[in-house]
């Protein structure tokens, strides 16, 4: 009986494998912040927001690809929607803590951000094909697409060039009793809020 060890490679289409490049770059992302923590050096930094990027190129291909191929599947759109998580909900919110957004109210709303990410996403996977109607794709999303996030990372990028990361991050810090907040962070509850929203809707290219 032949091996079955490499049946899920063998299953992935090029598009499934450009997909795999936009999680490689969000992971990438994840271990440049880690390591800006531990170095301060602020290339790392630098690395970790222009990975976003990288990763949004990848994410555009395999759609592209997939359409160009004509071949899309359920296991290819769920690919897609983990590899978005990384790349666009996990990896800004791990920039962002490394950045300086560590006070602990500050974690909870980088925490309730992925959380709406993984949620919009979710949404998506469940209602595309009744917003679809028959067609190809679907007319427009529902929310705010999560690889928008990346204009959180381009602010965050921006604050490092001029030296209002870490204990100089811009607008401060606000302490509530024991409890830290950067009012910076609202960059991130607000986006939050966009990509969960129901009444908006931004028609899809």
């Amino acid at each position: 009986m032949p091996p079955r060890h490499f049946s899920l490679l063998r299953a992935f289409t090029l598009a499934d494998f450009l997909t795999l490049g936009n999680a490689a770059c969000g992971m990438a992302a994840i271990f440049a912040a880690i390591s800006y923590v531990e170095t301060a050096a602020i290339g790392h930094l630098y690395l970790a927001a222009a990975l976003g990027p990288a990763a949004f190129v990848f994410d555009a291909l395999d759609g592209k690809v997939a359409r160009w191929r004509q071949k899309h599947s359920a296991m290819g759109r769920e690919l897609d929607s983990l590899a978005d998580v990384i790349s666009f909900g996990v990896a800004p919110a791990v920039i962002a803590y490394a950045a300086g957004l560590r006070g602990v109210l500050d974690c909870v709303v980088l925490i309730v951000f992925v959380a709406c990410g993984v949620s919009r996403l979710a949404r998506y996977n469940v209602t595309a094909e009744t917003l679809a109607a028959g067609a190809d794709k679907v007319p427009y999303f529902e929310g705010a697409p999560i690889p928008t996030s990346l204009w959180l990372t381009g602010v965050i990028t921006l604050l490092a060039v001029n030296g209002r990361v870490a204990e100089r991050m811009w607008l401060g810090r606000v302490e509530l009793g024991p409890m830290v907040l950067h009012p910076m962070v609202a960059i991130f509850a607000l986006h939050a809020a966009l990509m969960v929203s129901k009444t908006l809707h931004i028609p899809k290219p």
